[in-house]
């Protein structure tokens, strides 16, 4: 499920500064940074629905393939530091809705994607 109003850009410093990669689709799951030369350099990100602030769900993995430690953000979202978490980023998954705690928990149990969204691995 597309949704094209969903923004995420992704800085390696904090501030929103250093390398910047910007995501325009809500539907990608990213099993493995490195598939854009990113894996551990996020610091501080920018994520909105420009139509409907309230869907729009990031959930950010410090391992690869969607394990290790996790961190939700839903709606939209400014982090000009990620404080503990800067650096740690190996995997993520950006939807245009918002995903429940429930859903949420399927995806870490069974490391899965929700379906019909854009898959980039390693």
């Amino acid at each position: 499920m597309v949704n094209r109003d969903v923004r995420l850009d992704m800085f390696a410093d904090v501030n929103f500064a250093g390398r910047r990669i910007r995501l325009r689709r809500g539907g990608v799951a990213i099993r493995d940074a490195r598939a854009l030369s990113f894996n551990g350099q996020l610091s501080s990100f920018r994520l909105r629905n420009v139509v409907n602030s309230n869907q729009v769900t990031l959930l950010l993995f410090s391992r690869t393939d969607f394990r290790g430690a996790m961190r939700v953000y839903r709606g939209n979202t400014n982090v000009a530091d990620l404080a503990d978490y800067n650096d740690r980023m190996s995997s993520l998954i950006v939807v245009g809705r918002r995903l429940t705690d429930a859903q949420i928990e399927t995806i870490r149990s069974r490391r899965v994607p929700p379906l019909n969204i854009l898959q980039i691995l390693q």
